[in-house]
């Protein structure tokens, strides 16, 4: 027996992750809302579903109320890569803080779970490796990355005292470095950064020694884990890790994707950024047990994958 269609907000549906969940939940038969103010969300990324009868576009920002009848909410409205939410800092913790009132207050409205997309970025320069849930975190809270680590820390805290005070069922994933097609090429990320200098056997950029470590998640894998969040029981908050816990330096990857693209690009190295973190690797332990979940797409075929979509529409 088939179940019920669902209604489903998605904010910043048109963005990297976004598009990739509103294919999830159409293919899984349900009815999607997709919200974007395309301030980094691309129409190209959702064009193959415009004309699909369960989907509908709606242009807004989260910063200003929606009044909508759905059925859940995935809060995923931010800009994600230092180009993007530095470019307005001001706007960034706009989006954060006041996107994410606004979507508790629409999910307290209706009685509906809201799932926050949070960031491993709230754990900063992390003194704790791996990062498990119950680490407070190392952040410079008057940094130039601060809009974005200090934003997702106060929704975060947004969502707990909604849960508490009103007795919404929130959820908070933190999400660890995602990368796969529909990531923009210029958005600063390291593995769109690398692929496309590669592609274009231009120099390879890496910042400091090229140590620092990152683990790095496939999309479709993320998505899963979010979907499996969002399915737990109501009184279920987390916060939970999600994210690869196969930690590599910054330098083996830029290597692999010279591999991987036949590329002639040289490693150039420039001076680190401020605050940048020398150290990320989730312990999913939590959701190993709490959602049976953990990643299944190794490395080299994500980059397979990602490296083909970058082609295909970039070069």
């Amino acid at each position: 027996m088939s179940r019920k269609s669902r209604r489903i907000l998605v904010t910043g549906g048109a963005g990297f992750l976004g598009s990739h969940l509103c294919d999830r939940l159409i293919a899984a038969g349900d009815e999607v809302l997709c919200v974007d103010n395309f301030f980094t969300g691309s129409r190209r990324n959702i064009a193959h579903l415009l004309q699909h009868p369960r989907f509908e576009l709606l242009r807004h920002d989260v910063t200003f109320p929606l009044f909508v009848e759905v059925d859940q909410i995935y809060n995923l409205a931010c800009p994600a890569s230092p180009v993007f939410y530095q470019r307005d800092p001001v706007q960034t913790t706009k989006t954060s803080v006041m996107g994410t009132i606004n979507m508790l207050g629409l999910a307290k409205r209706l009685h509906i779970p809201m799932l926050q997309a949070s960031t491993s970025e709230v754990y900063g320069d992390p003194n704790v490796h791996p990062q498990t849930e119950e680490y407070w975190g190392n952040v410079n809270p008057i940094g130039i990355r601060a809009c974005y680590d200090e934003g997702k820390r106060c929704a975060e805290t947004l969502v707990f005292d909604y849960v508490r005070q009103n007795g919404v069922a929130g959820k908070v994933i933190r999400i660890f470095n995602t990368y796969g097609p529909r990531m923009q090429p210029d958005d600063g990320r390291v593995v769109s950064n690398f692929i496309m200098q590669a592609l274009q056997n231009s120099p390879i950029t890496i910042y400091g020694e090229g140590n620092q470590t990152r683990s790095f998640c496939f999309v479709d894998d993320l998505i899963t884990g979010m979907v499996c969040m969002m399915d737990t029981p109501a009184a279920f908050t987390g916060p939970i890790n999600l994210g690869n816990p196969n930690e590599s330096t910054i330098r083996q990857l830029a290597e692999l994707v010279i591999e991987m693209t036949n590329s002639r690009s040289k490693l150039v190295f420039e001076p680190l950024p401020q605050d940048d973190p020398q150290q990320r690797q989730p312990n999913i332990s939590k959701a190993r047990t709490s959602l049976n979940w953990e990643p299944k797409i190794e490395l080299q075929e994500g980059l397979k994958q990602t490296i083909s979509y970058f082609k295909e529409n970039f070069c």
